[in-house]
């Protein structure tokens, strides 16, 4: 008799190797969804943005929001901060309370506009809307110094389209409603919403007027926009008619 012991049978042989074969799987797995849950979002939808080896959220711990800063000096600041108007730039400008007041005075920066009118009869025919070629009924107009002339933004997926309009077609508007004619260049603008029935009007701050399409564009899906963009938009000016005072 030889001093080896004899293998199982094929049968068992056959069994043994795809019991081996299961523990391998079941440990790949594990490592698998191990990993996935490291890198997974958290609870609230924001990315967790681990890094290989960093400790996992506690179950349930919601992650420290971001802090805002000031765009020119970086120190924090609290959600209802300052704007300036880079002038050059035409570019709104997120300020502490002390770059505020050092630097409002400076030629490159400027305070937004500091109004808001609600402009319930204001006289704009489709004929007038019409002579404006703006594709949608959604639009803010301001005076540019730089261009040295009016310009309406209107917004999109992408953003501000930016449109100069024709010095007749301004004239047409502001002979109707007098009150345009005392609209500040660069840091104030005629917001537009001609989706609303009525029609809403209102002069706002700059910063506003840009906040409308920033909205926009971050609710903004499929090709028409989706239900999210209409509530947005009612919203915006819901808020907007509060904050506002008459003529």
């Amino acid at each position: 008799m030889s001093g080896a012991s004899e293998p199982g049978s094929p049968q068992e042989r056959r069994a043994s190797r795809r019991t081996t074969e299961d523990v391998l799987a079941a440990r790949r797995r594990a490592r698998l969804v191990g990993g996935m849950r490291a890198f997974a979002s958290p609870a609230d939808g924001s990315a967790a943005n681990l890094q290989p080896g960093a400790p996992l959220p506690r179950t349930g711990a919601a992650p420290p929001a971001a802090q805002e800063r000031c765009d020119l000096c970086e120190t924090a600041i609290s959600e209802g901060h300052r704007h300036l108007l880079n002038f050059h730039e035409r570019r709104i400008v997120c300020v502490c309370e002390t770059c505020w007041a050092l630097r409002s005075g400076e030629a490159e920066y400027r305070p937004v506009g500091g109004r808001t009118l609600w402009l319930e009869h204001l006289d704009l025919p489709e004929e007038v809307w019409a002579g404006f070629q703006i594709p949608i009924g959604l639009a803010f107009f301001m005076q540019s110094s730089v261009t040295g002339c009016v310009v309406a933004l209107y917004p999109s997926p992408g953003g501000a389209t930016e449109s100069e309009l024709r010095f007749s077609s301004w004239s047409a508007i502001v002979e109707r409603n007098p009150v345009l004619a005392g609209l500040e260049p660069d840091i104030e603008g005629l917001i537009v919403n001609r989706l609303s029935d009525p029609p809403a009007y209102a002069i706002a701050p700059i910063d506003r007027c840009y906040a409308l399409t920033g909205t926009i564009k971050a609710r903004w899906e499929g090709i028409s926009g989706g239900a999210g963009v209409e509530e947005a938009v009612s919203s915006f000016f819901g808020e907007l008619q509060m904050q506002a005072s008459t003529p």
